[in-house]
């Protein structure tokens, strides 16, 4: 039976693990408020502690040519960050990932952002055959987060630039008062090296040799040794999504790409055709669902949002005929995949944690941590 949150637009579609309590009100409602209150700081208090965090990253990186580096993929979230990064005195050096699929809009876009700003910005260009290998594997393995592997390579590039170039500090543009709701059945963790050299192993065809891959191991390194930490500035403020957008467009000459993250050409693809396709998924409700929670719009605005088209239909044609020619498919070979019933990650080989390996280590390793922390 079809079921709808009281409050938000999460429902039952595609969505195993929702719970509803008797007053109609789903899980991540509450989930939301939990994390709000634990880890969102406005008004003077958010600004005090923002002022802290930048003045701690102004001293740690004297006499350095950056004092901190972070993502920049053109989309609202890190080109806000860029801009609150320059209005309180910091020194970003600021990192494209291209994937192959920016569009054309993403690229002026990062142009303006950096000119206007004034920040250097690096360009890191995937190895496209080792890429393209990787993502017609995950489309065969039928598995839901195809974009794991862009996160995953992501993640792992501003680390090691961080660690290269004796960075501290990553500014990151995750946030919770608008991308905190995502069901567990939606996505796989991004850090999961082992899921991405499984299904690669069983359906790739081009050797890894530049991948950037990030394992626990590395990350303990570059943060308990090079000392290297993330920041999510943006959970410091009062950051309505609508507001953001008027001023990254008044300063900054932004343009929208009218979607969370479709200044990617595959990301507006696989989440306007591939999701609600295969996996019956549509992201929106998500993502409006957050802006609901943090008192950003109403249900009855998330509601109307949602009876419009999730793909443009001309831009839809544009796109499929894009992305088939670009990764070598034929229309018959890509539908039969879509046609395909979906697949657990956990289907595949899945990098699992020492205490569920070794439960018998857990006391060891308990030990071990408290008399050699983990720097933060």
């Amino acid at each position: 039976m079809y079921r709808q949150c009281a409050v938000s637009v999460m429902d039952n579609i595609a969505d195993p693990d929702i719970t509803f309590d008797e007053k109609g009100i789903c899980n991540y409602y509450y989930e939301f408020q939990k994390a709000y209150a634990a880890g969102v700081h406005t008004g003077k208090e958010g600004a005090g502690m923002l002022a802290g965090i930048v003045e701690k990253i102004k001293q740690e990186g004297k006499n350095k040519p950056y004092d901190c580096i972070m993502g920049l993929s053109g989309g609202v979230d890190s080109t806000y960050v860029a801009y609150i990064a320059k209005q309180h005195g910091l020194r970003p050096l600021a990192v494209h990932f291209d994937n192959g699929w920016n569009s054309e809009l993403a690229v002026k876009n990062i142009e303006n952002i950096v000119q206007k700003l004034g920040i250097d910005l690096h360009t890191f260009v995937i190895n496209w055959e080792e890429f393209r290998d990787l993502q017609i594997a995950y489309l065969k393995a039928s598995v839901i987060d195809i974009e794991a592997i862009t996160d995953h390579a992501i993640f792992a590039t501003l680390y090691r630039l961080a660690g290269e170039k004796d960075i501290k500090y990553i500014l990151s543009g995750t946030n919770i008062q608008t991308e905190n709701t995502l069901p567990k059945s939606w996505i796989h963790p991004k850090s999961d090296h082992v899921n991405i050299k499984s299904i690669h192993k069983k359906y790739g065809t081009v050797p890894l040799k530049t991948f950037p891959f990030m394992n626990a191991k590395v990350k303990r390194y570059y943060v308990g040794v090079k000392g290297v930490t993330s920041i999510s500035v943006l959970n410091y403020m009062e950051y309505n999504k609508a507001k953001v957008k008027e001023t990254i467009q008044r300063e900054l000459g932004w343009r929208d790409y009218g979607g969370k993250h479709y200044e990617s050409v595959w990301t507006r693809f696989y989440q306007g055709y591939i999701l609600p396709r295969k996996f019956k998924v549509d992201k929106r409700k998500a993502h409006l669902s957050d802006l609901i929670f943090s008192k950003q719009i109403t249900k009855e605005v998330a509601l109307q949002e949602l009876a419009k088209p999730i793909y443009d239909e001309q831009v839809f044609k544009e796109d499929y005929e894009f992305v088939l020619k670009k990764l070598g498919f034929t229309r018959a070979e890509f539908e039969e995949i879509m046609d395909k019933p979906p697949v657990s990650h956990y289907a595949y080989d899945y990098e699992m944690s020492v205490d569920t390996r070794y439960p018998l280590l857990a006391p060891v390793k308990y030990i071990y941590r408290k008399i050699f922390p983990v720097k933060k």
